[in-house]
């Protein structure tokens, strides 16, 4: 018999809206302004040399008509693009990664978007323990990562859920208003198998004098959880920019503890999430290391001790258009491309979450929008969606249903703001590890059920992105919404 998780209309949530700039025929802004210039150029060289614009013109069709139709949720030729790009790197050995000894001080760096990333062990005076901050040497900003405990709210009062929801808004408030905040990501892990800590944990703790077949019971267990069970380990990046102080510090020591300062003002107390600790500099190197090799996740504190943080990544990686190749196995990472246009419950991604035969980690990157500036994005947006309704009116008489009801949710998302509601650009990736080529079309068929199980919400593969998706779901301090 199975059961079905019901939640009241009140903890449904919605608003779920992609940005669309205005443009001619399915067409972007900045693709219809590409158009317009180059026929515009053609019609000027072909009154000198007539002959150009029967080269010309058919190309920039083309191109234009692959613009504006759609490929995987993007524009076919920004996909088709990527493509090309990904393969002239390929040639060129970019998305190779060999770690080699060279006589420079950076010469052992992470691969990819994580090779400007440096591990600080830092002293928080608050707590009076050790705490290891990601430092980006290229912009400057430092990320600190507070390790979570696993839980969950679904057989949690209503009430405690709504107040956990208004609490998280107040959150993401604080975070608008506070210009160091550059944005933050949630991640959970889920790593099957309790591997050796399980072990030592129940051998220390055994009574020599129990019982025979209390012990045959025991060593049962022992040797079977590790294939019955997961390892749940959930935890929050925040990137700070310390140069946006006030006074900016130029000391490193001091942009650190200014970088500290900042996240201990976020108050996650209230939000249904509980908080263990400010992550270690260990903590940082066991995630790391155990993203590129799953098998070392449990093992002993002291066997990350004395890791240098460019040996937490791979000793070698290559980068495919569809996975991801590195020391203990093979990736795959999955982006989200469009949330549902109807209100879901917030539980919506518990199938994500649920354990599986391999590693799979869920992050929820995010960056919010300080008021004027998410006035601004709603407005431009209301703009467009009218604009593209009346575009369609105009030439058959009357605008789509879908471009109606587009232009109501831009509505209802500014109205949503101005009643105190926050504007945050968010994205959803999933990784999901497999040990080996042979079991990589298991993993991605297991990733593709738990997408299909959310019932609306799409996905899609990181084309030939997906060395930068897989280090965006680590404490490494890069997220993809956070620019400069």
């Amino acid at each position: 018999m199975t059961t079905q998780h019901e939640v009241p209309t009140n903890l449904m949530v919605d608003g779920f809206r992609v940005r669309r700039s205005f443009g001619f025929g399915g067409l972007s802004k900045t693709a219809t302004m590409i158009g317009a210039g180059a026929l515009v150029a053609e019609g000027i060289i072909g009154t000198q040399a007539p002959l150009t614009l029967l080269v010309s013109i058919p190309l920039t069709v083309a191109g234009l008509a692959l613009a504006a139709s759609r490929r995987h949720g993007m524009s076919a030729l920004t996909y088709y693009w990527a493509k090309l790009s990904w393969r002239r790197a390929v040639r060129s050995d970019i998305t190779a990664y060999r770690r080699i000894l060279l006589p420079h001080p950076y010469a052992l760096d992470l691969p990819g978007v994580g090779a400007s990333s440096t591990l600080i062990k830092a002293y928080d005076p608050t707590t009076g323990k050790s705490v290891g901050v990601a430092h980006d040497r290229a912009r400057g900003y430092m990320t600190i990562t507070t390790l979570l405990a696993p839980g969950g709210s679904l057989m949690a009062p209503t009430g405690a859920v709504q107040s956990s929801l208004r609490t998280w808004s107040s959150v993401l408030d604080a975070m608008s208003t506070d210009d160091q905040v550059k944005g933050a990501s949630v991640t959970i892990q889920i790593t099957p198998g309790a591997g050796e800590a399980l072990g030592d944990d129940v051998k220390a703790r055994r009574d020599p004098g129990a019982p025979k077949l209390a012990q045959q019971i025991i060593d049962e267990l022992v040797r079977t959880t590790p294939h019955a069970t997961a390892s749940v380990a959930p935890w929050m990046s925040v990137t700070v920019d310390p140069a946006a102080s006030a006074n900016a510090p130029t000391e490193l020591s001091d942009q650190v503890a200014e970088a500290l300062k900042v996240v201990d003002s976020l108050d996650l107390s209230g939000t249904g999430t509980d908080i263990e600790r400010r992550a270690t500099d260990i903590d940082l190197r066991r995630l790391v290391r155990a993203a590129y090799d799953p098998a070392v996740f449990n093992a002993r504190d002291r066997e990350f001790e004395e890791l240098s943080w460019a040996e937490c990544g791979p000793q070698a990686a290559d980068d495919g258009w569809e996975e991801y190749s590195h020391d203990g196995g093979v990736s795959v990472s999955w982006v989200l491309r469009e949330m549902p246009r109807r209100p879901i419950a917030y539980s919506v991604l518990l199938p994500l979450l649920a354990p599986g035969r391999f590693q799979r980690r869920i992050t929820l990157a995010y960056r919010v929008l300080d008021p004027h500036e998410g006035e601004a994005v709603l407005e431009r947006e209301i703009s467009h969606a009218h604009q593209r309704a009346q575009a369609t009116a105009e030439v058959k008489g009357r605008a789509k249903w879908s471009q109606r009801a587009d232009a109501q949710r831009a509505e209802q998302a500014a109205a949503q703001m101005a009643g105190g509601s926050q504007v945050v650009d968010w994205t959803l990736m999933v990784t999901v590890t497999a040990r080996s080529t042979a079991e990589l079309p298991a993993a991605r068929q297991e990733l593709e059920r738990a997408v299909k199980a959310t019932r609306g919400i799409r996905m899609r593969p990181a084309y030939g992105a997906q060395g930068a998706v897989f280090a965006a779901g680590l404490p490494l301090g890069y997220n993809p919404l956070v620019t400069d």
